[in-house]
């Protein structure tokens, strides 16, 4: 199945004491490009969360951002009592000393503002991640890439249906040159006949025949509408079979653009021009659409 590169996944998992987030989101782009953002209690688990991204999604400009919530009612920030009053008693001491009121109202809100900036006054237990929450974690990360995943088949069936539509419409172009072909060759022998009676020179017949032919195949497309009609018929194919197909339809397209530039150079007919106009730009709207298929 055919996948768009562009899609959105989020999980969240709750545990005891925590509630993890992981939201990811993808772009296109010609090799994997990711971008990882996780708390730091996470850091260790980076390696893991990369490859497992890797992984699921293979190509893309892909962002991954990871949150936690604490759910706990008690927090990891305990107050150093025995220190705060160490330093409220220096502190006091030395603003005797310096002359300062220490009895006033505003003293005691004044220093301690001041204390608990001081190092030590407030301790933080180390977080620790369990093997559970680890679990937990990678099992938010593959759940948002399933969704993101699932985001990216819906699309990438959008986008092949509109890009085979486009392919028919090329198609059908195709055919409308025919009619215009043997006006064209017509039209052609006939200003070359005209222009030499206007020269009024003694022309060998037989030669301005053999060249008026070899002239007249130069601008033949037959082996170009061939050739055309093979690349669409394999784009449908390649499109319709195969996984991870972007690359390959975007060779595709180039082929088939070559074939129809090599028609509107030969082309020496103002219809034939026309419709060449009318498959470029079809065929420019599906590169642009197969730059975002996986």
């Amino acid at each position: 199945m055919v996948k768009s590169m562009t899609g959105f996944g989020k999980s969240e998992v709750t545990l005891p004491n925590r509630k993890i987030t992981v939201e990811i989101r993808s772009l296109n782009s010609k090799q994997m490009d990711l971008s990882l953002r996780l708390p730091a209690i996470y850091r260790q688990s980076e390696y893991e969360i990369r490859n497992a991204v890797a992984r699921a999604l293979r190509r893309g400009k892909v962002d991954v951002f990871v949150s936690v919530e604490s759910q706990a009612v008690e927090t990891s920030a305990h107050i150093n009592g025995q220190v705060l009053a160490a330093y409220a008693s220096e502190l006091r001491e030395a603003a005797r000393e310096a002359g300062f009121d220490t009895t006033g109202p505003g003293w005691d809100a004044a220093a301690l503002q001041v204390l608990m900036r001081l190092p030590d006054a407030v301790s933080t237990d180390a977080e620790s991640v369990s093997e559970e929450e680890h679990a937990a974690l990678l099992r938010a990360v593959e759940e948002a890439c399933g969704r993101l995943d699932a985001f990216r088949s819906q699309e990438g069936a959008i986008l092949i249906a509109d890009l085979l539509r486009r392919v028919e419409l090329i198609e059908g172009y195709r055919h409308e040159v025919e009619p215009f072909e043997k006006a064209r060759t017509e039209t052609i022998r006939a200003r070359i006949l005209d222009n030499l009676e206007k020269l009024a020179a003694e022309v060998d017949r037989n030669r301005l025949e053999q060249e008026m032919i070899f002239y007249l195949e130069k601008l033949d497309i037959t082996e170009e509408k061939v050739r055309l009609d093979n690349h669409c018929r394999y784009f449908r194919e390649v499109a319709g079979s195969e996984e991870d197909a972007g690359r390959k339809l975007g060779f595709i397209a180039q082929e088939m653009g070559r074939e129809i530039n090599t028609m509107g150079s030969k082309a020496n007919e103002a219809n034939i021009q026309r419709i060449v106009v009318q498959m470029k730009d079809e065929l420019e709207k599906i590169k642009e659409q197969v730059l975002n298929i996986l």
